[in-house]
């Protein structure tokens, strides 16, 4: 059986498990998930207060000595469940965790406010839906919104009202990859794969990882059940592709190279994705051109792997120049790109537009990446979060001060830039406006 299809099995498997209710696994994780409490102590957590991440690990072990006395003295267990009352830090894992499908169990009472952080960052929130003096604030909205998202962006109020009458238990379930974050309450999709934005600084992405905090506001809640699963690539590269479905047709049959054009001999089919031979190079484009348009891929870098995607490639020059642009694909944490300038590195519009590093899987994993074209405006998201959002067009210092004179390209080709290294694309399909 091909990885492809283990790795499908292993996702349905997944989503039929998913459908089953809390009930079913009250007293041990499901299969695949690890559980984050064990019902007798506060082994594998510890305090920390509503704080930047960068701060936590900042402060010195008499500071951490006193949240976690802190912590002891708001927070206990009981009957099994976590229980605080409603002060003191917050309940915070000693692991970091990144990509992952995380279930619990929650009650509180009237007037509490809480909420689970995610990466060490706020929050799913949990408060009472019939406190009318918070209904300014959405409270009558329901919980489990990313309350702490900018006004009116995706996500920061739920789709449904999903909250249980108080005294019953509610159940979350929530999947996240990369800032990509969808939420389930009592079994009703209240989040739709929306990004949860970096509350400490909202002109960089969510952290690639980070602790988990069960926030305490206010009023007493307990917490129970609470089951993990860390997601691997090819089900976090599968779950973001099921978003880019609708309007797209593949650019490539998995076998040869129909419907590109340029530089086919230095380029090779093997195993359904495309190559760069190693030693050659040159632009490998689509036959046809686009205007506005939305592509999304996988991509496999070899170490130090150098490649790119032509954006409006006119089939003739350097896609950098003679392009619209070009987007980098490139090993960022290779010795030899140390000292490169930032517009240079992965996701970056080379030589005009800087991405936001750090977000790259480890090497042998395949990534995914979508990108939108929209006029001068491109944006690449890379595993579910994104790196660059950009206007070429109000760019007014160029690398080296070399200019592009093909930003104003209005139409032109999809490609890929070789560089002589062995990189591989697959699972390439576009949606043309």
């Amino acid at each position: 059986m091909s990885r492809h299809w283990n790795s499908a099995l292993q996702l349905l498997i997944c989503l039929i498990t998913v459908q089953l209710s809390f009930a079913a696994f009250a007293q041990e994780p499901p299969e695949g998930f690890v559980a984050l409490f064990n019902g007798q102590d506060l082994a594998g957590w510890h305090g920390c207060p509503h704080l930047d991440p960068d701060k936590w690990e900042e402060a010195d072990q008499a500071q951490r000595d006193k949240w976690n006395e802190d912590m002891r003295q708001h927070w206990t267990v009981q009957d099994g469940a976590l229980v605080n009352d409603g002060h003191g830090v917050y309940l915070t894992t000693d692991q970091e965790y990144g990509d992952i499908e995380f279930w619990l169990e929650y009650k509180t009472v009237p007037k509490a406010d809480s909420g689970i952080y995610l990466r060490s960052t706020p929050q799913v929130q949990i408060w009472d839906s019939t406190e009318k003096e918070k209904f300014k604030l959405g409270a009558d909205k329901g919980s489990g919104g990313l309350w702490n998202n900018s006004a009116s962006a995706a996500g920061k109020d739920p789709l449904v009202l999903a909250d249980k009458p108080f005294g019953q238990w509610n159940q979350f379930r929530i999947k996240q990859i990369g800032s990509r974050t969808s939420v389930w309450l009592n079994e009703q999709l209240v989040v739709d794969h929306a990004i949860m934005e970096n509350f400490w600084n909202r002109k960089l992405p969510l952290s690639k990882s980070g602790r988990i905090q069960l926030q305490t506001h206010g009023g007493e809640i307990q917490w129970r059940n609470l089951y993990i699963r860390q997601i691997d690539s090819d089900e976090a590269n599968q779950t973001l592709a099921k978003h880019h479905q609708e309007g797209y047709v593949s650019l490539f049959n998995g076998q040869d190279l129909t419907g590109w054009t340029g530089a086919v001999d230095n380029y090779s089919v093997v195993d359904g994705a495309i190559g760069c031979k190693a030693g050659s190079g040159g632009v490998l484009f689509t036959d046809r051109s686009y205007t506005d348009f939305d592509v999304h891929l996988e991509f496999q870098l070899p170490p130090g792997g150098n490649n790119g995607l032509a954006i409006r490639y006119s089939g003739k020059g350097d896609p950098a120049y003679q392009g619209m642009c070009e987007l980098q694909v490139l090993d960022n944490d290779a010795a030899q790109y140390k000292q490169l300038d930032p517009r240079q590195y992965h996701g970056s519009a080379y030589g005009m537009s800087a991405a936001h590093r750090g977000y790259l899987r480890p090497q042998g994993q395949w990534n995914y990446q979508h990108v939108s074209v929209r006029g001068t405006t491109i944006q690449v998201e890379l595993n579910g979060t994104v790196i660059l959002d950009t206007d070429i067009s109000k760019v007014k210092e160029y690398m080296a001060g070399k200019p592009h004179p093909g930003v104003g390209n209005t139409s032109g080709s999809f490609g890929f830039a070789g560089h002589g290294d062995p990189v591989k694309f697959r699972n390439i399909a576009i949606k043309a406006d």
